[in-house]
């Protein structure tokens, strides 16, 4: 997620390392806090693979800022991670929003739909969280009101993103 987030971020524009930080704990950081020693090794490893390059500028005071720049290697990489992304980037929400925030940075309506296609199949598919063998439960086998609020909270979001996913895929024509 962190990686994806950088790409992401620096795709729209290059960055300073601290604006990038803030950006980053806005979209990920409920999910777990951004630490600088999580960023900044995912920064460093992304630098080393070719990704992205840092300029070192003058700061207000006597450090200098480093603005970080994708390269072209790092605009692809982006574009392929999200035409391609690895399965707990459609089947974890936390991941699945990530992907959410920079999807339309694949400008190829027919990758959109793929992916999109991809997180409608596994919503679609039958789950729950408790089974009884291999029937799934649903909020009206329990009688426990805080797992009747797990299953219609739940559905209640499902439902919504099934119905965003089929008039997105509408809409682009898939």
């Amino acid at each position: 997620m962190i990686e994806l987030s950088i790409l992401g971020f620096l795709y729209d524009e290059p960055l300073h390392g601290y604006e990038l930080r803030k950006r980053v704990a806005a979209l990920t950081g409920h999910v777990r806090p951004i630490a600088d020693g999580t960023l900044y090794p995912a920064i460093k490893r992304l630098e080393r693979d070719g990704l992205l390059e840092r300029d070192p500028q003058p700061g207000a005071q006597a450090a200098p800022k480093h603005v970080l720049t994708l390269t072209a290697a790092g605009r692809a990489e982006l574009r392929r991670r999200l035409a391609e992304p690895d399965e707990p980037f459609i089947t974890d929400e936390n991941r699945w929003f990530t992907m959410l925030a920079f999807l339309r940075h694949l400008d190829e309506p027919a990758l959109q739909a793929g992916v999109l296609r991809r997180r409608l199949a596994f919503l679609t598919e039958p789950a729950s969280f408790f089974w009884d063998g291999d029937r799934p439960l649903r909020a009206a086998d329990f009688d426990d009101p805080f797992r009747k609020g797990l299953f219609t909270i739940a559905t209640a979001t499902s439902r919504t993103e099934i119905g965003w996913l089929r008039e997105t895929l509408a809409a682009l024509g898939a």
